[in-house]
């Protein structure tokens, strides 16, 4: 269980930071992808939700 955890922490987090570089926000308004380190954050809560779901 521990592993499937981390695991989708990891990749969570960067598909987090993916999307981030690839689709981001360029004026700075959207409060998840202007921020990278928000972005990768809320990516591996996500990736822990689903992969503990």
């Amino acid at each position: 269980m521990p592993i499937k955890a981390i695991f989708g922490i990891v990749l969570g987090a960067a598909l987090g930071f993916a999307w981030y570089r690839l689709v981001g926000c360029s004026t700075g308004a959207c409060p998840i992808t202007s921020n990278p380190y928000v972005s990768t954050l809320y990516g591996a809560v996500v990736g822990l939700m689903l992969a503990l779901s």
